[in-house]
């Protein structure tokens, strides 16, 4: 059995856990939007013909801010073409998924959606074949109250009061060959920053998003962000981080110590932004939003792709993954990676919310079911108030062919101060053994054990799907005990935890 200590004192704190790092990411793509959330006909659908089954997982998974319409998408996207009456709205190909968009649900349909789960939009604007003028048309859509053109065309299209949207993303993976409008980091940065000028001549509040790189593996990762940075650090708020995982070659080794690298990425433009920053001799910091993250089998998609001309299907079956428990703990240590750097990482979006690799799917005219990734997201989401901590981890540790040393136990730790609750997230990258914590709550003062859930199967395989919908769930952990000021708990082999202490 392996074996590890932890050490939590509230007195060493990483920053306030922003609850926008529980967003999530919707893109008219595959079946997220068509038979995901908006499926008129189906027995749950309400007046509008979005599914109340949905909604209602939606809500119990937590997500605070949803970033919409892509992605891939956005590149060619006309924002017009998804307002005003349904009958009147053309038809479009979409070139990044192969597929026709009927254009039924559009920015205030989506708006309208994101009220009914309690969600923030996170809206993210065509830089690939548009740019500045079609930005600010859309700014003045959503967020002038009345008087203009637009503004006034929002509200004859039935929606009297703003949409206020605060959080703004310039694009899209612009850095990848694979995005339409794909250029240079130079071209992109010049782009960007007119855009985000002009946009705060608008709203000066306004929170913007630059493009960063698609993933750490972009052979001009660093050169992008630091060239895009130099020309938008003054105009914008965040940088973006995009990241996918999956096993290769058989290596679940490395695919279980995936946040190793998560950790390295973040860390990595963080101190490419204070380069930039102490270059300009500026006090303002830059923050990441992490607004695609996810496991993505990348590799099975190849042989999903549609390319006949006369093919353009709508709402294909793409993306669809199906998530085993080790698809799972990976999601839950990712999250331990996100709020380990909450200092820097104040947004972010795991990628998607609904069918499209995604921890909700649903059956056209049935059901809507969570996915073994669900859970832990749901329960982070819930549990993790206040502010992240500096925790002292003593593990084990293997190597990995791909990320190289890492520690056999993982974990992070959140103390709400107002409430005087704390919660511990661990994960056992172990395949074969189980592990023993003993956690030093001493300083903590009197606490008392609340609530522990692992995440776990003897086959780490297992998955929910529309033949066994509940398979997976997390349960009870009642290894969890207290003894003079530590707490000890058990852990399986593959498997992610949430503990809490009140």
């Amino acid at each position: 059995m392996n074996r590890a200590h932890l050490t939590i004192d509230p007195y060493f704190t990483v920053g306030p856990v922003n609850r926008r790092l529980f967003g999530s990411f919707v893109e008219h793509l595959g079946r997220c939007v068509y038979d995901g959330i908006y499926e008129p006909g189906h027995p749950t659908a309400d007046h509008q013909g979005y599914r109340e089954d949905v909604i209602a997982l939606v809500r119990e998974l937590g997500v605070t801010t949803v970033r919409y319409p892509g992605g891939n998408f956005v590149s060619g996207y006309r924002w017009e073409d998804g307002i005003g009456p349904r009958a009147q709205r053309p038809r479009r190909l979409d070139l990044a998924w192969h597929s026709t968009e009927t254009n039924e649900v559009g920015l205030d349909e989506f708006a309208g959606w994101l009220r009914k789960v309690g969600s923030e939009l996170m809206y993210a604007v065509n830089l690939g074949t548009r740019g500045v003028h079609a930005a600010l048309d859309v700014l003045e859509y959503a967020n002038v109250p009345s008087g203009t053109h637009f503004s006034d065309l929002r509200i004859a299209n039935g929606t009297p009061a703003p949409h206020d949207i605060r959080m703004w993303c310039l694009g899209n993976e612009m850095d990848g060959l694979w995005q339409l409008g794909h250029g240079t980091a130079e071209e992109y940065a010049s782009i960007a920053a007119k855009t985000a000028r002009a946009m705060r001549q608008i709203d000066p509040g306004l929170e913007l998003v630059v493009c960063g790189s698609s993933s750490a593996q972009m052979a001009t990762f660093g050169g992008w962000e630091r060239t895009v940075l130099e020309a938008t650090y003054d105009h914008v708020d965040y940088i973006s981080c995009h990241a996918y995982y999956e096993p290769k070659d058989g290596d679940t080794a490395s695919f279980l110590a995936s946040a190793a690298n998560m950790d390295r990425f973040i860390e990595s433009v963080a101190a490419t932004a204070d380069h930039v920053k102490a270059e300009r001799r500026s006090t303002k910091t830059m923050y990441i939003s992490f607004d695609e993250w996810n496991v993505w089998y990348q590799s099975r998609y190849r042989g999903e792709r549609h390319t006949r001309i006369d093919d353009w299907p709508v709402a294909p079956r793409l993306l669809e993954n199906t998530y085993s428990v080790m698809d799972a703990v990976v999601v839950g240590n990712l999250l331990i990676s996100l709020i380990r750097h909450a200092d820097r990482v104040t947004s972010a979006s795991l990628a998607q919310l609904v069918n499209v690799i995604a921890p909700i799917m649903t059956e056209p005219g049935g059901p809507a079911w969570r996915q073994t990734t669900f859970f832990p997201f749901a329960l982070t989401s819930r549990l993790a108030r206040g502010e992240a901590l500096e925790v002292k981890l003593d593990s084990a540790t293997y190597t990995s062919a791909r990320h190289g040393e890492v520690t056999v136990i993982d974990a992070v730790a959140t103390h709400d101060a107002a409430g005087g609750a704390t919660a511990v997230f661990l994960v056992n990258r172990d395949q074969e053994a189980a592990a023993e914590i003993e956690i030093d709550v001493r300083m903590l003062g009197r606490v008392e054990v609340g609530d522990a859930w692992t995440l776990s199967d003897k086959d780490p395989h297992a998955a929910n799907t529309l033949e066994q919908q509940d398979r997976v769930r997390p349960v009870v952990n009642p290894t969890a005990a207290l003894s003079d000021g530590t707490v000890t708990i058990s852990l399986p082999p593959v498997s992610w935890t949430a503990l809490t202490l009140g």
